[in-house]
């Protein structure tokens, strides 16, 4: 009984112990997620980011809790926008709402341009919010707008999401539009490597992928990308070859704590849902060619959720992720790319806000992981990324 009793004391302090060592480190290390979606929350509900807010898995008091430094605000818009003409609008709009939040509170927030900037702008807790466009259709079909949203500080494009557009095909898509990049958007690359924005692959279809890294003479990033490893025939996740020519490029690859990601299941949910939805868009649209009444798509929705409930996915599934791509593509080319209030709170169990970095990192360490590394995993390797692409700008 006693031995017992002993070693469950020892079992906790050992687990006590690990859990400060993985804090200290969480909060010493830079870290950078370069996919957190507080700007569509921002203006589908306002909350005041700058004090904790219990239904946002991203607010100031959650990142100083979990040690992160630098949050790339995800400026997304939807196909739905592109084809109504409002994704530029909305881009802007949210840009402003990020700039106002900052602006009201300059000591716990700072827009960040340039990696080389951050050590500096990170004085007295800063948390520092570069801008990533996660869809390139506010671009709309102006070469001019590269240059005018990095003058708004974006600093890396997803070319495409969810429906192929005027740059590049989705992964989503069952048919491609493209089958790599369009004219436009080979255009879009050279411009994007000129001004220094970063080539987001992450959503696209694989042969668009493969061009953009292909065309850009510098690093290019998946800035929220799991292993296709894990979920086969689930093209949103990136392929091994892929992974390769990224890292090839000098990029990294940002893994992601969303269930649909790392779950074989969900990933299988998701890729299903988008296909029955574009069938039943298209059917709409004959639907509405014929002169005939369109089928109800909140019905659609509610019909589809109700029959598949939401998985489950675990904290050992990202670790797992992160050990694939570290054994697949080195140790410099891996990063974290959370998804943060983007995925509707489906996500790994011990990552369910940006206060959570610190379990991950325990995860990290019991996988024998030196500190050293967890760094570069945490944020060394993504502005090392950045730092060559805006050198190669120059």
């Amino acid at each position: 009984m006693r031995l017992a009793l002993l070693s469950a004391c020892l079992l906790l302090a050992t687990s006590a112990s690990a859990q400060d060592a993985a804090h200290k480190l969480a909060q010493d290390a830079i870290i950078v997620d370069t996919h957190i979606d507080a700007p569509s929350m921002l203006l589908e509900r306002w909350s005041e980011l700058a004090g904790e807010v219990k239904d946002r898995e991203f607010d100031y008091v959650k990142a100083r809790q979990g040690g992160l430094d630098v949050a790339f605000m995800s400026v997304y818009t939807s196909p739905e926008q592109d084809a109504s003409g409002t994704a530029w609008q909305t881009a802007n709009t949210m840009i402003d709402a990020v700039e106002a939040m900052v602006q009201r509170h300059p000591e716990k927030f700072a827009i960040l341009t340039s990696p080389k900037d951050a050590q500096r702008l990170l004085a007295g807790g800063r948390v520092l919010l570069p801008l990533g466009m996660e869809n390139g259709a506010p671009l709309v079909d102006k070469l001019e707008n590269v240059q005018f949203f990095f003058d708004r500080g974006v600093r890396y494009i997803t070319l495409a999401h969810s429906a192929p557009n005027r740059i590049a095909d989705s992964s989503y898509a069952a048919e491609k539009k493209w089958n790599g990049l369009s004219p436009f958007g080979k255009q879009v690359v050279a411009e994007m490597n000129r001004v220094g924005i970063m080539v987001d692959v992450s959503h696209l279809g694989d042969a668009s992928a493969m061009e953009a890294i292909r065309l850009s003479k510098v690093p290019v990033i998946a800035s929220h990308s799991a292993f296709r490893h894990f979920t086969p025939g689930f093209e949103r996740n990136i392929s091994d070859e892929i992974a390769k020519a990224v890292a090839a490029s000098g990029g990294v690859v940002q893994v992601p704590f969303g269930t649909m990601f790392i779950s074989p299941e969900s990933a299988a949910d998701g890729q299903a849902y988008f296909r029955a939805r574009q069938a039943f868009d298209d059917n709409n649209a004959a639907l509405k060619a014929q002169g005939k009444p369109q089928e109800d798509g909140a019905a659609f929705e509610k019909a589809w959720a109700a029959a598949h409930p939401p998985r489950v996915s675990t904290l050992k599934q990202v670790l797992d992720q992160i050990d694939y791509g570290v054994k697949l593509i080195g140790i410099d080319h891996i990063g974290l790319g959370s998804d943060f209030d983007g995925v509707g709170g489906e996500l790994a169990t011990g990552l369910t806000s940006v206060a959570d970095y610190p379990n991950l990192v325990v995860g990290l360490q019991a996988r024998g992981y030196k500190d050293a590394d967890i760094r570069k995993i945490l944020g060394g390797n993504l502005l090392r990324t950045w730092a060559a692409i805006e050198a190669g700008a120059r």
